[in-house]
């Protein structure tokens, strides 16, 4: 099994930690993204996006990173982190839903422009993240998961771009609730870091 992969990609980050997490054995195939190795072959046959990660597993071809976490985690890891039921499985896609749209447009946005250069509208990703830290902040005030009181691949999803976001000139200092749960994550067994984390 291979993942097209990007060190200093957030994305490709929820994959390679929750398969360390899962004990799941990958391929790592880094893509030299400031070269456009993404929009040429093989990346770009496997994946007309042109986008990372992307993993293959025999004749299974996925991109999007929350659906390579859905993948792994109902084929290969059971049901601690994919639940079975639709109402718990409802729980833990909601907050897929929110690692694809506010994450991205908020915590990840800001990253991109302070350190990549991007140019994105700063102040409106700047008040995007105020809004969905916020609202982190609220829910893991009383909950020490995102869902289903235990780890689960929504936690993957969310942590990256949230707990990177001081790369985009975010303090998190007043998130106390959030550095908590970043911290519940960094304890779990087999846990693998990142640069910038």
């Amino acid at each position: 099994m291979k993942l097209y992969d990007l060190e200093l990609s957030g994305n490709c980050y929820k994959v390679r930690l929750f398969a360390a997490l899962a004990k799941i054995d990958l391929e790592i195939v880094p893509v030299d993204f400031l070269d456009g190795a993404h929009k040429r072959e093989p990346v770009i046959g496997l994946n007309p996006w042109g986008e990372l990660p992307v993993l293959v597993d025999g004749k299974v071809i996925l991109r999007d990173s929350q659906a390579i976490l859905v993948y792994l985690a109902r084929r290969y890891a059971g049901q601690a982190w994919w639940p079975e039921g639709a109402a718990q499985q409802g729980e833990v896609m909601q907050w897929l839903s929110v690692a694809s749209n506010e994450v991205q447009h908020g915590p990840n946005a800001v990253r991109l422009v302070d350190k990549f250069g991007y140019e994105i509208d700063k102040p409106q990703a700047m008040r995007l993240t105020d809004r969905i830290l916020g609202l982190l902040e609220s829910h893991l005030s009383s909950h020490d998961w995102l869902a289903l009181g235990r780890p689960t691949i929504a936690d993957m999803a969310v942590f990256p771009y949230v707990a990177l976001c001081h790369e985009g000139g975010v303090d998190l200092s007043p998130y106390q609730a959030l550095d908590q749960w970043f911290n519940r994550i960094k304890g779990l067994d087999n846990y693998i870091s990142m640069p910038g984390l």
